[in-house]
C-alpha cells in the first residue's frame, strides 16, 4: 500500500526520515518537490492514522495510503459536492448576506455540515425560509462577485477528463451555480436544489426533490449506472456530513477541508493542497 505525501510546499528530508519511521514504510521517494510516495506502508491502524495526522498537520503535509496497482485512469467517475469543495463558498450563506443575515444562516449551515442538524431537509428549508422576498438577481451577484474555485479545481478537472473520466457535480446547493459551472468546466451532469422564483423575488421555499445525503448517493449510483461502472469505478470528493454517504459507496472518497466527521470516514483527506493532490495519488 503505498504511501504518498504531498504539500503546498516543498518536503524536507528530515520530514520525509521521520514519516517512514513513524509509518514503518520504505524510504519515500520524490516525484516533485511537493510530492512524495513511500512504496510500500505499515498497515493503517487508527493509532497509526492519528500518529500522522499528530505528526503531518502541524507542517501542513498531506498523507494517503491508496491501493497499490490502481491508475487514476481505471475510474470512470469523478463526483464532486460544490459549496466548500469545488467552490470556496457556501452559497446560501453568501446570498443570505445580502438581507444581513449571514451570520443567522452560516451558523445552521455550519450545524448542518458538522453533522449536528441530522435532518438535511428541515436545515435547508428553514435557511431558504430567511431569503423570502429577496430580489433574485442576487442570485448572479454571488456567482460574479463571490464565487471562486478551490485552489487545483481546473487543473484536476481537466486532467481527469482527459483521460476520459465522466464528472458530476451533485450539491444540496443550487442548480443557479451548478448550471453555470457545468457550461464553465465543461460537467458532464449535475444536480442540485431549485429556489423558487416568482416575480423576480425568492419565495422562500424550494422546488421539488431536496438534493439531501440519500439523494447524493442515489445520484452517484445512478451516473455509474448510465455509463457503464459500478461505484466502486467512482471517486467523490465532499467536506460536509451530507457527502457521506455517497463517499461511503464509492471506491474512494476524499475529504477536502472538510469537517472533522468526514475526515475521520473518507479514505484520504486534503487539509492543506488542493483538489489536483487527486492526481498525485496514482500514476495516470
Amino acid at each position: 500500500m503505498p504511501l504518498i505525501l504531498q504539500s503546498t510546499r516543498p518536503l524536507v528530508s528530515g520530514d520525509l526520515a521521520a514519516i517512514r519511521t513513524l509509518a514503518g514504510a520504505s524510504e519515500p521517494v520524490l516525484r516533485s518537490e511537493n510530492v512524495a510516495a513511500a512504496e510500500d506502508c505499515g498497515t493503517l491502524t487508527p493509532a497509526l492514522r492519528e500518529a500522522l495526522d499528530d505528526y503531518c498537520g502541524p507542517r501542513a503535509i498531506d498523507w494517503a495510503v491508496v491501493p497499490a496497482g490502481r491508475r487514476l485512469s481505471d475510474f470512470r467517475l469523478v463526483a464532486m459536492d460544490m459549496d466548500s469543495t469545488l467552490i470556496t463558498i457556501e452559497c446560501i450563506d453568501e446570498i443570505a448576506d445580502f438581507c444581513g443575515l449571514k451570520a443567522e444562516v452560516s451558523a445552521i449551515t455550519e450545524a448542518a455540515m458538522r453533522g449536528e442538524i441530522t435532518d438535511f431537509n428541515e436545515s435547508l428549508r428553514r435557511r431558504v425560509a430567511l431569503l423570502k422576498g429577496l430580489d433574485a438577481s442576487v442570485l448572479d451577484r454571488v456567482y460574479e462577485e463571490r464565487l471562486r474555485l478551490s485552489p487545483g479545481a481546473e487543473r484536476m478537472l481537466q486532467t481527469v477528463q482527459a483521460l476520459g473520466l465522466r464528472t458530476l457535480l451533485v450539491s444540496g446547493g443550487f442548480v443557479h451555480f451548478t448550471e453555470k459551472l457545468k457550461t464553465r468546466l465543461k460537467l458532464d451532469v449535475t444536480r442540485a436544489n431549485t429556489l423558487e422564483i416568482v416575480d423576480g423575488k425568492l419565495t422562500g421555499n424550494v422546488v421539488g426533490e431536496i438534493v439531501n445525503a440519500d439523494v447524493k448517493a442515489r445520484t452517484v449510483q445512478e451516473v455509474c449506472a448510465q455509463i457503464g461502472a459500478t461505484p466502486e469505478q467512482a471517486i467523490v470528493m465532499g467536506d460536509g456530513s451530507n457527502d457521506l454517504k455517497m463517499m461511503a459507496v464509492a471506491g474512494l472518497s476524499v475529504a477536502f477541508r472538510a469537517k472533522p466527521i468526514v475526515r475521520a470516514q473518507a479514505s484520504v483527506a486534503f487539509n492543506h493542497v488542493g483538489l489536483d493532490g487527486l492526481l498525485a495519488l496514482f500514476p495516470h
